[in-house]
């Protein structure tokens, strides 16, 4: 299971410190946008990262995806890197 999974989204977000960091990053990265959009920047990379790749940081990338989606005035995209790097191909 990864973060992408409601029960394992919904552990880690059952944390205080989490939802706290989410809330936080999202304030941030609300702030910074319209920033780089005066210094006529089109693209901004965020990187969310932890010791797997699995759970933590795709569950805090996806609460930043879900949020700015929300808000609707961005064209946004997310991408696991490493969401699937320990999984076996037969």
């Amino acid at each position: 299971l990864t973060g992408m999974d409601e029960s394992v989204f919904n552990y880690v977000m059952d944390n205080e410190t989490a939802r706290i960091f989410a809330n936080k990053l999202e304030d941030m990265v609300e702030f910074l946008i319209p920033k780089y959009a005066q210094e006529g920047k089109t693209s901004l990379v965020i990187a969310v990262g932890c010791t797997g790749g699995k759970h933590r940081s795709v569950t805090i990338a996806r609460a930043l995806y879900e949020h700015l989606e929300a808000v609707g005035e961005y064209g946004i995209r997310i991408d696991h890197r490493d969401i699937d790097k320990d999984n076996k191909k037969a």
